[in-house]
């Protein structure tokens, strides 16, 4: 068993629940997260009143799964690149 954690932001969410379908998981668990692209944003956020929202909407997935359903979901997802690529 491996830990598998994904980390997606939110417009591709449904993209990632597909991919683990097709690689056979079914058990898994999740939790909304905002995404920040530098400390600064996160120093920002963290104040007592900020003015607005600087971090980006993201999902996080996590499941403990068998190392085969971890190569599928590679798989899958490497093939899935290739074809938006070309």
């Amino acid at each position: 068993m491996k830990l598998l954690i994904v980390t997606v932001v939110e417009e591709f969410e449904k993209d990632v629940l597909r991919l683990f379908k097709k690689a056979g998981i079914d058990s898994f668990s999740s939790s909304g997260i905002d995404g920040y692209k530098n400390h600064t944003e996160v120093l920002r956020a963290a104040s007592w009143f900020p003015s607005e929202k600087e971090g980006v909407e993201s999902s996080l997935f996590f499941s403990f799964v068998e190392e085969d359903k971890i190569d599928t979901l590679f798989y899958t997802d490497q093939r899935i690149q290739y074809h938006l690529e070309n």
